[in-house]
């Protein structure tokens, strides 16, 4: 399983991508990070994609998928959400959508890493 989660600014939400991070059994991880977010560092190891939250949402969107179109390995990606804006948001899974790849949502509850669709 491949995850994507996406790190905004909000730093409170930062915990439940770690929670993601380290009790999922992932395959890979990629990470898309606003520039602000830099002093987010993965427990584990991850592909970082950077990109610039301070575009427009197409062009964040266009950025995206220019940076995240050769990084899969399957057919669908498992994506997490939890931190960002309602515009990150967008960009990501509509740049997930265009790759293309599926996409399940996933969350770290009390009860573990769990699919929410």
């Amino acid at each position: 399983m491949e995850l994507v989660a996406f790190l905004g600014d909000d730093k409170e939400t930062w915990g439940q991508v770690t929670g993601l991070i380290n009790r999922g059994e992932w395959s890979k991880i990629i990470l898309v990070k606003s520039k602000s977010s830099d002093e987010y560092v993965s427990p584990k190891e991850a592909d970082i994609v950077v990109v610039d939250t301070t575009k427009p949402l197409i062009e964040l969107k266009e950025d995206m998928v220019n940076k995240l179109r050769k990084k899969f390995d399957g057919f669908d990606v498992h994506v997490s959400i939890a931190s960002g804006t309602g515009k990150e948001h967008m960009a990501l899974i509509s740049a997930l959508l265009s790759v293309p790849v599926g996409i399940r949502l996933v969350v770290f509850t009390k009860e573990g890493v769990q699919i929410i669709n």
